[in-house]
């Protein structure tokens, strides 16, 4: 998975700070819009964690900046919550013109209430999820209520939440009470997963049942049980983000997945150099990955590099032999690591004794073991390591035939 940052304009011409997660493929099924929560930002680790799990779905996922957060332009009296709508249908704009039309909106919070609203304007979205998303948008000026009286007096004043300075104006107050969401959600008419957690401190748990009540069918709500409001600990937030992927599948047409064949061979290899620098998609019978470069070889490191890989089978083929070798033995072996580098070497550096000095391939392996093992042992387990398959294939000389097909 990789992010490219976007500079999106919305409609008052500000710049929205957004970043687009892509699958490990960099090639989604399915595009996706995350709101943020109420003075937060699109760098919430909740948010970032949500999004990055929507990704191993086929979603290619934009979470942004509203106006005035962040990093986006703008002041925060201008992000009433009628703005977050708007910033919202001008990401939707922004994908559907440079990318695909989104599919789906995610939302926290305020950010919850926003997708719905958004949602109820935009026919190419199917479906709707939201995390403790408030019932009433009004419920949001609690949160400021100090300085309410202040802002009819003086017209903007700077109140602070969440320990942060803000400045506020009437119009700012004034929009939030605009907005009758109950009965938006009853016009919805769309798949809405509503989540919400009974621990939720900052917006209750009797805001999710008003939502849900109002929703038409197909509805559906997830407990998260145990979790606070912003969905701090990180399990929790990247279970949303499985739960959403999970859930929307059911809503949505599946994309066929278009397999390499392999030709009756192990695996295939294919870079297209009309599309990609040096992304190769690899495709074995069952399995799928991707190689490439890194960025200070010029690559754009979506993913591990052709050594990566063969330090990987060499690292994977050594776990599993000794897996089974003290299995065999009955030795107490709960866990192994193998950490795998290569790199080129000189044979002086190496001391090695030969008629002609030259730089060559070396693979260095760690070891660690976890389980009740003595000295004898793990000396044993060491030397039977490089008994491993690929080890000894790596050592033995290796006959290549290529052939044009």
């Amino acid at each position: 998975m990789k992010n490219t940052k976007l500079d999106i304009p919305n409609k008052n011409g500000h710049k929205l700070q957004a970043y687009l997660e892509l699958p490990a493929n960099q090639k989604p099924n399915y595009y996706a819009i995350f709101a943020h929560c109420f003075t937060c930002s699109s760098t919430l680790s909740a948010v970032k964690n949500i999004s990055r799990e929507l990704t191993k779905h086929g979603f290619g996922v934009v979470r942004f900046d509203f106006t005035g957060l962040g990093r986006s332009e703008g002041e925060f009296s201008e992000s009433h919550f009628s703005a977050n709508v708007d910033d919202l249908l001008s990401v939707n704009s922004y994908l559907e013109e440079n990318y695909k039309a989104p599919s789906l909106l995610v939302g926290h919070s305020l950010g919850g209430a926003a997708v719905i609203v958004a949602a109820s304007k935009l026919n190419n979205i199917k479906a709707v999820a939201t995390m403790g998303a408030p019932a009433t948008v009004g419920h949001v000026t609690k949160l400021f209520s100090h300085g309410l009286d202040a802002v009819e007096e003086k017209g903007e004043v700077e109140v602070n939440i969440g320990g942060r300075p803000f400045k506020i104006n009437q119009e700012f107050v004034d929009d939030f009470s605009k907005i009758d969401l109950p009965e938006i959600t009853k016009n919805l008419r769309k798949p809405l997963l509503i989540m919400h957690s009974p621990f939720d401190k900052i917006v209750s748990i009797d805001n999710a049942e008003k939502l849900y009540l109002n929703a038409h069918h197909p509805k559906s709500f997830i407990s998260l049980d145990g979790a606070d409001h912003l969905l701090s600990n990180s399990k929790d937030s990247q279970y949303v983000g499985n739960i959403i992927g999970s859930w929307v599948q059911r809503y949505f047409e599946p994309q066929e997945n278009i397999l390499l064949d392999t030709e009756g061979e192990q695996l295939v290899a294919h870079l297209n150099l009309q599309e990609d620098n040096f992304t190769t998609s690899i495709q074995t019978k069952e399995h799928s990955m991707i190689a490439d470069e890194p960025k200070s070889a010029g690559g754009d490191d979506y993913g591990p590099s052709p050594y990566d890989y063969l330090c990987a089978g060499l690292a994977a083929c050594t776990v599993m032999t000794l897996k089974l070798y003290a299995e065999r033995k009955k030795w107490d072996l709960k866990e192994v690591f193998a950490y795998i580098t290569y790199s080129k070497k000189h044979s002086d550096d190496l001391k090695l004794d030969l008629d002609k000095p030259l730089r060559l391939d070396y693979v260095q392996k760690r070891l660690k073991f976890v389980g009740n093992l003595d000295d004898a042992q793990k000396q044993r387990l060491m030397e039977i390591s490089s008994k491993c398959p690929v080890h000894k294939t790596l050592q033995n000389e290796v006959i290549i035939e290529t052939e044009l097909v």
